[in-house]
């Protein structure tokens, strides 16, 4: 790993409790679990953009025009947003869809998390260009125990739910970020050069998330980012019957 790539993971690893265990690493390197590997890293950068899309539903829009918001598709046709927030489509936008973004215009968390649905679908796209040049077939495959067990701690009360569902989005990007970097050197040119290419937005996405998630908090979440980190560290670390992107020590039958 190059001082840049050192550089961009020293804060991930002083944010994590953990490192990802070397028996994870030397199971995820096996030939065989290649194509488990891949197809739960697709249904990850999914599942990324999905929640994303779920906070800026519920969390930027009142009910009577959540409806407006685009669905998942429109992203793909979004280019990449200025600074400033505003969001320009390669196709004109429909008044209804202009409307609500140029409401939310002033928004932290829309411009963060429509950025980070751009990206995520992008990768998922990666992904399956990548499977499918090696004929990997994207089919069904049942979650990890791993986000579960972060979610069923979110409080239910507001803001404290957005503040912890924000922090969770933090540990699962910056645990994906570490695993990327962990797993890259064992793995062929092609995904090695991948893993490594996704650094740098993984890293910024568990920033941002963090950074939401003191903005919504309005007083500190140090508390809640610690009890999160532990409850985090125990998923990686302990042991794991299935094997999955953000499984633990493996513990296979």
């Amino acid at each position: 790993m190059n001082t840049e790539f050192s550089q961009l993971l020293a804060p991930v690893h002083g944010f994590l409790h953990c490192a990802t265990p070397d028996e994870w690493i030397a199971e995820a390197r096996k030939p065989e679990h290649l194509a488990a590997l891949l197809v739960d890293h697709a249904n990850c950068e999914m599942k990324a953009a999905m929640s994303a899309h779920r906070l800026v539903r519920r969390y930027c829009l009142p009910k009577d025009k959540r409806k407006l918001l685009p669905n998942l598709d429109f992203y793909k046709s979004l280019d990449a947003l200025p600074e400033k927030g505003e969001v320009l489509g390669k196709q004109a936008l429909t008044e209804d869809n202009r409307r609500v973004f140029d409401e939310l215009a002033k928004n932290e968390l829309l411009v963060k998390m429509v950025r980070l649905i751009q990206e995520e679908l992008h990768h998922f796209e990666q992904v399956l260009a990548i499977m499918q040049a090696r004929g990997i077939a994207y089919g069904t495959l049942s979650a990890s125990r791993y986000a579960g067990g972060l979610l069923v701690h979110v409080r239910t009360h507001e803001p404290a739910a957005i503040v912890d569902r924000l922090i969770i989005g933090a540990y699962i990007e910056a645990r994906s970020c570490e695993r990327f970097a962990r797993l890259a050197p064992w793995l062929d040119d092609e995904l090695a050069r991948f893993y490594a290419s996704l650094l740098r937005s993984e890293a910024r996405h568990y920033q941002d998330y963090l950074t939401l998630a003191r903005e919504y908090a309005g007083e500190s979440i140090d508390e809640r980012v610690a009890f999160f980190g532990e409850k985090e560290a125990e998923l990686i670390t302990s042991p794991d019957t299935l094997f999955r992107f953000h499984s633990g020590v493996p513990a296979l039958a």
